[in-house]
C-alpha cells in the first residue's frame, strides 16, 4: 500500500506510477478548495480535471456573503475583489403573470456583500491558489477508469490522459469526487443517487449577453431578478449582471421549451438570432449521496455529494465549503488522529449539518416548490405584494 505522507517526508515511490496522499478529480469551487486545503495541511494532493481552465459554466455568477470566509481562509480575499465583478445590492421577483416584488438585499458592508463573478475567473483563480500552495493539477485529462490494490481496501488508481497526452496513471490513499452531479468517480463507487422520481424533467440553459444587451437598471442598482415565465410548466430564470457589464441569463426549463427561452432571451435583450453561446445542463434533480463518504476513503464534495435548487444561487457556497470539511477529516486520518472510517463519519455528520444550518435546507425545499408549482409562486407573490416582509425574511436566510 501506498503510505501516506506530507509534503515534508514523502516516500520514494515503489514503482514509476505517482503515488498521492489524495487524488481530486474535478477542479471546480469544490474541488479547488478541497485541494487547496489540504495542500495547506501538508499533505501530497493530485488534482485531475477533464476540462482546460479558464472555461465557463451553467451557473447564476453569484457568490453568497458566506462564501467570504472561506476565500480569506484561503487567503484569497483581495485578490478575487480584483477580478470584474458586480456587487449586488437589490432583488426582484417576478411572477408568470407580471406581479413584481423589489426590494434590497440584506445590509452588509461592502467586503462581505454578494457579489457576481463569471466562473470562468473565479475557477481559474481558485485552482490557480491551490497549484500555488502545491497541489499537482493535470487538465484536459478525463478519468477513464478507477479500481483498487486490493479488494475492499488499498489504494485508489485512476486511469487518464497526462499532460502529454498520453495515457497516465494516478494513485492515491484517499479519493475526492468533484466531478459534479452526474460524477463518473461516485458511480463508480455506487453512491451516485438517482434522480427525483416526480420531479418534472428540467435542463438548466446559460449565456453571458453582452454589454449592449445589459439594461442599465441592472448595473445601477446591482439587480439580480428571479422570474417565472407564461405558458405552463416550469420554466424560470435568474438574470443578473456580471463584471464589464455582462448579463448572466440563466433559464431553466423542460427540454422542449428551450427553444422557446433563446426566442424570448433575444427578443428582450436583443441577442442576434444566430447566437450560438448557450450552454446547457442536466440533470437539475438528484437524491443527496448517502452517505457522502466510505470507510474505503472516498469523499463526495460539491454537487457530486447534493444538488440544492439553483434557484436560491447557493451552490457555489456548498461547493466551498463541503470541500473544505471533507479536507479536514481526511488530514485528521492522514497524521493518524482518526480511523479512515471515523473519517468519513464526521464529514457526513458535518455535511448533512451544513445543509440545515440557518433554515437554509427547508428555504431551498420553498424554493423548489415555488419553481415546480408556479401557481404556488403566483400565490405567493401576490401574498408578498402586500406583506413584502416574508420575502425578505426567507431571502435573509440565504443572503444575511
Amino acid at each position: 500500500m501506498c503510505a501516506v505522507t506530507t509534503a515534508a517526508t514523502h516516500s520514494p515511490l515503489s514503482d514509476d506510477v505517482p503515488c498521492y496522499d489524495v487524488a481530486v478529480v474535478g477542479a471546480g469551487p469544490a474541488g479547488a478548495s478541497c485541494a487547496a486545503f489540504l495542500a495547506l495541511a501538508g499533505l501530497r494532493v493530485r488534482v485531475i480535471e477533464r476540462a482546460r481552465f479558464p472555461r465557463e459554466k451553467v451557473c447564476g455568477d453569484c457568490l453568497n456573503p458566506d462564501c467570504w470566509p472561506v476565500f480569506r481562509r484561503l487567503g484569497i480575499n483581495d485578490s478575487l475583489r480584483a477580478l470584474p465583478h458586480v456587487r449586488l445590492r437589490e432583488v426582484e421577483f417576478l411572477s408568470a403573470r407580471g406581479r413584481r416584488v423589489r426590494f434590497s438585499l440584506p445590509a452588509t458592508d461592502a467586503e462581505h456583500g454578494e457579489i457576481t463573478v463569471k466562473r470562468s475567473l473565479l475557477d481559474a483563480h481558485l485552482l490557480a491558489r491551490a497549484e500555488a500552495l502545491g497541489a499537482d493539477v493535470t487538465q484536459e485529462a478525463p478519468v477513464t477508469r478507477v479500481w483498487n490494490d486490493a479488494a475492499g481496501g488499498g489504494n485508489f488508481n485512476l486511469a487518464h490522459r497526462g499532460e502529454n497526452g498520453n495515457a497516465a496513471t494516478t494513485r492515491a490513499r484517499f479519493l475526492v469526487a468533484a466531478d459534479g452531479r452526474n460524477s463518473a468517480v461516485a458511480r463508480w463507487a455506487g453512491m451516485l443517487a438517482k434522480n427525483g422520481t416526480n420531479a418534472p424533467n428540467r435542463v438548466g440553459l446559460q449565456t453571458h449577453a453582452p454589454h449592449e444587451c445589459c439594461p442599465p437598471e441592472f448595473l445601477a442598482a446591482g439587480l439580480v431578478q428571479m422570474r417565472w415565465f407564461p405558458g405552463g410548466g416550469s420554466a424560470y430564470g435568474g438574470l443578473a449582471p456580471v463584471g464589464n457589464g455582462e448579463l448572466n441569463l440563466s433559464l431553466v426549463g423542460a427540454p422542449a421549451r428551450l427553444e422557446e427561452l433563446k426566442r424570448w432571451a433575444q427578443a428582450e435583450f436583443g441577442l442576434p438570432t444566430d447566437w450560438a453561446a448557450w450552454r446547457t445542463i442536466a440533470p437539475l434533480d438528484r437524491a443527496p449521496a448517502r452517505p457522502p463518504a466510505r470507510s474505503s476513503g472516498v469523499f463526495l464534495v460539491g454537487d457530486a455529494a447534493r444538488v440544492v435548487e439553483p434557484f436560491t444561487g447557493e451552490g457555489i457556497y456548498y461547493a466551498l465549503i463541503s470541500g473544505e470539511l471533507a479536507a479536514a477529516a481526511i488530514v485528521r486520518a492522514a497524521r493518524g488522529e482518526c480511523a479512515t472510517a471515523q473519517a468519513a463519519h464526521d464529514y457526513a455528520r458535518a455535511h448533512r449539518r451544513l445543509y440545515q444550518a440557518r433554515g437554509r435546507l427547508w428555504v431551498n425545499r420553498l424554493a423548489r416548490a415555488a419553481v415546480l408549482h408556479p401557481r404556488l409562486a403566483e400565490w405567493a407573490l401576490a401574498l408578498a405584494q402586500h406583506r413584502p416582509g416574508i420575502l425578505r425574511m426567507l431571502t435573509a436566510k440565504v443572503v444575511r
